[in-house]
């Protein structure tokens, strides 16, 4: 073993003695360099190796090739990157793999050393990396999309990037983000042809027998891999995705108008195809010289709105279930939070076959039309959640009793988003002991954490530290908890004008008696605290052990990289 590590140690010299040679490190800092890395190199020579010894090494080599770079630009010495980064970088290179090859099925850690070759440049490497990390986690389809981006973006090779989708689907045939990626490379390469040609033909150059292929140039390549795409996966959803997709593009009209004729033949019983053709209306090409005026521009925006409000009328028609009322219900609120007075809001949602939003701007009216939709499907909390936001948005004073009725009618284990609005709601409208009272009644309040939170923050906003403290106090040994929830409070104690760090100290440490073993961040926040000019940096040390010892797998490694950032002074 102590060969070995002297070997390693030798073959660093002639990158040391140029970096002391032309002034980037001195003498003294050269042989801490030899001492540090003879160190790290014996901890990945023993009998049983430890993973954090890899990592911990990796990150020494990658904070002196940092270090190297600031005072390169600080000296603006330019010369001698071969004989100084380029062995760094390969050493690291070779860290990695053997780190890999022991931790086979660590994808953080192959994600790690795919993201250094991508920041030091080293893209010969980046696809050996990737080759060797897709034959060892083909389950992955995120792992098949980055490799063949990397090589359409990092190598300009269309071709691999081809190939790798291509094998990435005999694992993963169904896979909607394989076949969305692939289609979108497969764009991406008409345009870039279609840029070489057009650059070609304005230099005028023969090139010979060689054509371009105009079905290529036309985006033929990504029409058959959509038709092998929804040949497979028939969903709505699916093909609007691949249709906004082909709509970044400005040669694929042809596509889009398949692809569209596509959708309304086969895919009009579900009402995400409805919504999405609605939509399109407001953003359909218009032209006239009524668009330079604030009046024009206004009319044509209500235009829009109404054929778009027409296509949800036919689509209720067509398809009367919640999901499809659910989506006219949502647009309409939309619509409603963007206009500014009532006459913009009666011509922008009249649909008077349906009542949904007849007379949406008539305040007086507003709880019948907007309850129509919650009458036909009663149990439905979308529906329940949209309606009560419109009439909270027009004002409505039957508000109060209409969060009771739709309290009966909804599972209370899905009421959370009907209790967060009635809760804003009464903070805007009613007096604080009226809020304080929905509070205490919730049966939320003592299980769900997003309402434990809203009531420490509005407990402080409306009645200072010392309330907040004693809901505080009141609800942390309620669980389930969020980590929010202790950080406001540590952010309300560091607000104050002498906030004390004994009181810091206790909603740390009770946080992380919750989140101790995997949240490695807020560790590494109690630590930047005892290092701030509140605290004791003495205490960082006891806490980096305590820290050590509580988290548990991958929160460690990515500890010690973060902490290793705090010391260097890069946090």
């Amino acid at each position: 073993m102590a060969e070995i590590v002297q070997q390693r140690i030798e073959d660093r010299i002639p990158e040391l003695e140029q970096l002391e040679r032309v002034g980037l490190f001195t003498q003294k800092e050269v042989k801490s360099i030899i001492k540090r890395a003879t160190a790290l190199e014996y901890k990945l020579h023993r009998l049983i190796v430890n993973k954090d010894d890899f990592i911990a090494y990796i990150q020494y080599e990658i904070n002196i090739l940092e270090l190297i770079k600031k005072r390169r630009a600080h000296i603006h010495y330019k010369f001698k990157r071969e004989e100084i980064e380029f062995p760094i970088i390969e050493r690291i290179n070779s860290i990695f793999r053997r780190a890999t090859k022991k931790w086979k099925d660590d994808a953080q850690l192959w994600l790690s050393h795919v993201a250094f070759c991508k920041r030091w440049g080293t893209k010969a490497q980046i696809s050996k990396v990737f080759s060797a990390m897709l034959a060892i986690h083909p389950d992955k389809p995120a792992f098949w999309i980055m490799a063949a981006k990397s090589e359409l973006e990092d190598r300009n090779s269309s071709e691999s990037a081809r190939h790798l989708f291509l094998r990435a689907l005999r694992f993963h045939p169904d896979n909607k983000k394989v076949y969305q990626e692939y289609f979108r490379m497969e764009l991406l390469h008409s345009e870039k042809l279609r840029l070489q040609k057009a650059e070609l033909d304005k230099a005028q150059v023969d090139l010979g027998e060689y054509e371009f292929s105009t079905e290529i140039l036309n985006g033929k390549l990504a029409e058959v891999v959509y038709r092998d795409a929804t040949g497979k996966i028939k969903e709505a959803e699916f093909v609007i995705a691949l249709l906004n997709v082909a709509a970044i593009f400005d040669f694929t009209k042809e596509l889009q108008d398949m692809i569209l004729q596509d959708l309304l033949a086969n895919y009009t019983s579900d009402s995400v195809t409805w919504d999405f053709m609605a939509r399109r209306e407001l953003d359909a090409p218009t032209a006239g010289e009524e668009l330079h005026t604030a009046r024009g521009r206004a009319s044509d925006v209500n235009r829009r709105e109404e054929r778009c409000c027409q296509v949800y009328e036919e689509g209720v028609k067509s398809l009367d279930t919640e999901p499809m009322w659910s989506r006219y219900v949502a647009f309409c609120l939309e619509r409603v939070k963007r206009k500014t007075n009532v006459e913009e809001l009666n011509s922008c949602c009249r649909c008077d076959q349906l009542q949904i939003l007849l007379s949406l701007g008539d305040a007086e009216g507003a709880a019948g039309v907007a309850m129509a939709a919650t009458q036909r499907f009663s149990q439905s909390l979308p529906l329940w959640s949209l309606s009560l936001q419109t009439l909270v948005q027009l004002g409505s004073g039957d508000v109060g009793r209409l969060f009771q009725d739709a309290f009966t009618h909804v599972n209370p284990k899905e009421s959370l988003p009907l209790w967060q609005l009635q809760l804003q709601w009464s903070a805007d409208n009613q007096s604080p002991e009226e809020t304080e009272a929905v509070f205490q009644v919730s049966p939320l309040a003592a299980v769900a954490m997003e309402i434990k939170e809203r009531y420490l923050d509005w407990s402080y906003s409306t009645g200072g530290y010392k309330k907040a403290r004693k809901i505080f106090t009141s609800l942390q040994e309620n669980r389930p908890l969020s980590k929010a929830f202790f950080t406001k409070m540590i952010e309300i104690e560091k607000e104050q004008e002498t906030p004390k760090m004994n009181n810091l100290r206790d909603y740390y440490e009770r946080a992380l008696q919750e989140f101790g073993t995997s949240d490695e961040d807020l560790w590494l926040q109690y630590i930047q605290e005892e290092l701030g000019p509140l605290g004791q940096p003495q205490h960082c040390a006891k806490i980096h052990w305590r820290a050590m010892k509580f988290l548990e797998g991958e929160s460690v490694e990515r500890f010690t990289s973060k902490y290793t950032l705090i010391q260097t002074g890069h946090s």
